[in-house]
């Protein structure tokens, strides 16, 4: 499953670096000073610009030291794949998305199916 990991490089999380971001639609990742991942977020068609005004909002919040992100259209795809993703390596949601709505699915490591979580 290596090709679907977000693999963008990790970036202080600061006004400076939010602000070089361009006003687009995507996800992040955000992360604690020790690499553990906090939170999985996205930024959606509700965000005034983009993925700069989802990550100030974490920046506001004090969530985490670093953030990588990616800008795509399909962000709910994305954003529930990187879900799926971090529950396959670790067993649980990030601690940031304790209160995901509903449960994820599944990943299949040798690519042969995909469930639903039970």
């Amino acid at each position: 499953m290596a090709g679907i990991r977000m693999d963008k490089p990790w970036l202080e999380l600061t006004e400076t670096a939010i602000e070089a971001l361009p006003a687009q639609l995507g996800v992040y990742q955000i992360a604690e000073a020790d690499g553990t991942v906090s939170k999985i977020g996205y930024a959606g068609g509700r965000e005034a610009f983009g993925i700069r005004t989802a990550l100030g909002r974490e920046l506001a919040a004090g969530s985490g030291q670093t953030f990588r992100a990616e800008l795509t259209h399909g962000y709910l795809t994305r954003w529930e794949e990187l879900l799926m993703i971090h529950q396959h390596d670790h067993g649980s949601l990030p601690t940031g998305n304790a209160d995901h709505p509903h449960r994820v699915g599944r990943l299949s490591v040798d690519g042969t199916s995909s469930k639903a979580s039970e």
